[in-house]
Protein backbone atom coordinates (compact mmCIF):
# COMPACT_ATOMS: atom_id res chain seq x y z
CA UNK A 1 0.00 0.00 0.00
CA UNK A 2 1.42 3.23 -0.71
CA UNK A 3 1.91 6.23 1.68
CA UNK A 4 -1.08 8.31 -0.07
CA UNK A 5 -3.26 5.59 0.16
CA UNK A 6 -2.65 5.61 4.07
CA UNK A 7 -2.59 9.49 4.23
CA UNK A 8 -6.09 9.42 2.00
CA UNK A 9 -8.02 6.83 3.86
CA UNK A 10 -6.71 8.47 7.58
CA UNK A 11 -8.23 11.59 6.01
CA UNK A 12 -11.26 9.30 5.11
CA UNK A 13 -11.30 8.39 8.60
CA UNK A 14 -11.23 11.43 10.06
CA UNK A 15 -14.38 12.99 7.88
CA UNK A 16 -16.40 9.81 8.74
CA UNK A 17 -16.03 10.36 12.29
CA UNK A 18 -16.44 14.50 12.25
CA UNK A 19 -19.65 13.50 10.37
CA UNK A 20 -20.50 10.92 13.06
CA UNK A 21 -19.82 13.37 15.51
CA UNK A 22 -21.55 16.07 13.96
CA UNK A 23 -24.92 14.13 13.45
CA UNK A 24 -24.91 13.05 17.48
CA UNK A 25 -24.16 16.63 19.02
CA UNK A 26 -23.38 17.16 22.31
CA UNK A 27 -24.35 19.64 24.85
CA UNK A 28 -22.37 21.34 27.53
CA UNK A 29 -25.08 23.01 28.93
CA UNK A 30 -25.77 19.88 30.92
CA UNK A 31 -22.88 19.40 32.63
CA UNK A 32 -22.16 23.38 33.48
CA UNK A 33 -25.80 23.31 35.14
CA UNK A 34 -24.79 20.37 37.25
CA UNK A 35 -21.24 22.49 37.83
CA UNK A 36 -22.81 25.43 38.94
CA UNK A 37 -25.02 23.00 41.16
CA UNK A 38 -22.46 21.72 42.78
CA UNK A 39 -20.82 24.72 43.16
CA UNK A 40 -23.23 26.50 44.92
CA UNK A 41 -23.85 23.41 47.21
CA UNK A 42 -20.48 23.75 48.11
CA UNK A 43 -21.05 27.77 48.99
CA UNK A 44 -23.69 26.39 51.50
CA UNK A 45 -21.69 23.95 53.04
CA UNK A 46 -19.09 26.63 53.14
CA UNK A 47 -21.07 28.97 55.08
CA UNK A 48 -22.53 26.58 57.44
CA UNK A 49 -18.92 25.30 58.38
CA UNK A 50 -17.62 28.86 58.52
CA UNK A 51 -20.31 29.97 60.76
CA UNK A 52 -20.06 27.00 63.23
CA UNK A 53 -16.77 28.10 63.56
CA UNK A 54 -17.08 31.75 64.52
CA UNK A 55 -19.76 30.82 66.52
CA UNK A 56 -17.26 27.58 68.44
CA UNK A 57 -15.01 30.76 68.46
CA UNK A 58 -16.90 32.77 70.45
CA UNK A 59 -18.17 29.92 72.43
CA UNK A 60 -14.49 29.40 73.59
CA UNK A 61 -13.28 32.73 73.72
CA UNK A 62 -16.03 33.42 76.43
CA UNK A 63 -15.06 30.25 78.42
CA UNK A 64 -11.81 31.09 78.58
CA UNK A 65 -12.54 35.20 79.55
CA UNK A 66 -14.61 33.54 82.30
CA UNK A 67 -12.19 30.82 83.59
CA UNK A 68 -9.41 33.44 83.98
CA UNK A 69 -11.87 35.91 85.84
CA UNK A 70 -12.29 32.80 88.27
CA UNK A 71 -8.70 32.39 88.46
CA UNK A 72 -8.26 35.81 88.95
CA UNK A 73 -10.79 35.83 91.84
CA UNK A 74 -9.51 32.60 93.19
CA UNK A 75 -5.56 33.76 93.53
CA UNK A 76 -6.36 37.06 95.65
CA UNK A 77 -4.70 37.10 98.86
CA UNK A 78 -6.83 36.02 101.59
CA UNK A 79 -6.85 36.61 105.49
CA UNK A 80 -7.91 33.19 106.56
CA UNK A 81 -6.37 30.11 105.49
CA UNK A 82 -9.61 28.43 104.86
CA UNK A 83 -10.63 31.29 102.45
CA UNK A 84 -7.90 29.52 100.22
CA UNK A 85 -10.01 26.09 100.35
CA UNK A 86 -13.37 28.05 99.79
CA UNK A 87 -11.83 30.19 97.01
CA UNK A 88 -10.51 26.44 95.20
CA UNK A 89 -14.01 24.99 95.99
CA UNK A 90 -16.09 27.80 94.35
CA UNK A 91 -13.29 27.90 91.83
CA UNK A 92 -14.38 24.00 90.90
CA UNK A 93 -17.63 24.86 91.04
CA UNK A 94 -17.77 27.64 88.95
CA UNK A 95 -15.55 25.83 86.46
CA UNK A 96 -17.98 22.35 86.30
CA UNK A 97 -20.81 24.89 85.43
CA UNK A 98 -19.13 26.74 83.31
CA UNK A 99 -17.89 23.25 81.33
CA UNK A 100 -21.64 22.04 81.24
CA UNK A 101 -22.77 25.14 80.11
CA UNK A 102 -20.10 25.31 77.51
CA UNK A 103 -20.84 21.59 76.24
CA UNK A 104 -23.88 22.87 76.00
CA UNK A 105 -23.42 25.96 73.34
CA UNK A 106 -20.94 23.23 71.44
CA UNK A 107 -24.02 20.85 71.24
CA UNK A 108 -26.25 23.56 70.00
CA UNK A 109 -23.65 24.44 67.49
CA UNK A 110 -23.70 21.09 66.55
CA UNK A 111 -27.10 20.58 66.08
CA UNK A 112 -27.94 23.46 64.15
CA UNK A 113 -24.82 22.02 61.70
CA UNK A 114 -26.00 18.70 61.82
CA UNK A 115 -29.93 20.28 60.43
CA UNK A 116 -28.81 23.18 57.97
CA UNK A 117 -26.30 19.83 56.71
CA UNK A 118 -29.38 17.66 56.09
CA UNK A 119 -31.39 20.24 54.69
CA UNK A 120 -28.52 21.02 52.02
CA UNK A 121 -28.04 17.53 51.51
CA UNK A 122 -31.79 16.55 50.43
CA UNK A 123 -32.29 19.98 48.48
CA UNK A 124 -29.23 19.37 46.67
CA UNK A 125 -30.11 15.79 45.99
CA UNK A 126 -33.45 17.38 44.22
CA UNK A 127 -31.61 19.77 42.56
CA UNK A 128 -29.25 16.92 41.12
CA UNK A 129 -31.98 14.73 39.95
CA UNK A 130 -33.55 17.28 38.14
CA UNK A 131 -30.25 18.39 36.34
CA UNK A 132 -29.68 14.77 35.76
CA UNK A 133 -33.43 14.50 34.66
CA UNK A 134 -33.47 16.90 32.38
CA UNK A 135 -29.95 16.40 30.72
CA UNK A 136 -31.01 12.28 30.01
CA UNK A 137 -34.32 14.04 28.74
CA UNK A 138 -32.48 16.57 26.14
CA UNK A 139 -30.18 13.78 25.37
CA UNK A 140 -32.61 11.49 24.35
CA UNK A 141 -34.28 14.41 22.27
CA UNK A 142 -31.04 15.24 20.37
CA UNK A 143 -29.98 11.45 19.77
CA UNK A 144 -33.59 10.55 18.46
CA UNK A 145 -33.32 13.55 16.23
CA UNK A 146 -30.09 12.84 15.38
CA UNK A 147 -30.77 9.03 14.34
CA UNK A 148 -34.04 10.33 12.38
CA UNK A 149 -31.63 12.52 10.01
CA UNK A 150 -29.02 10.11 9.97
CA UNK A 151 -31.84 7.48 9.16
CA UNK A 152 -33.53 9.95 6.23
CA UNK A 153 -30.32 11.16 4.51
CA UNK A 154 -29.29 7.47 4.10
CA UNK A 155 -32.10 6.10 2.54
Amino acid sequence: MLRSDIVTKADDMNKMMQEMMAAFPYDASSLQDAFKTSAALGEKMSRVAIEAAEKSTEISARWTKDSLTKVSEMTKVKDDPQDYTKAMTDFASAQAEMSAETMAAFAEVAKKVQMETVELMLAAGKDFSEDATAAVKKATTDATAATKKATSAAA
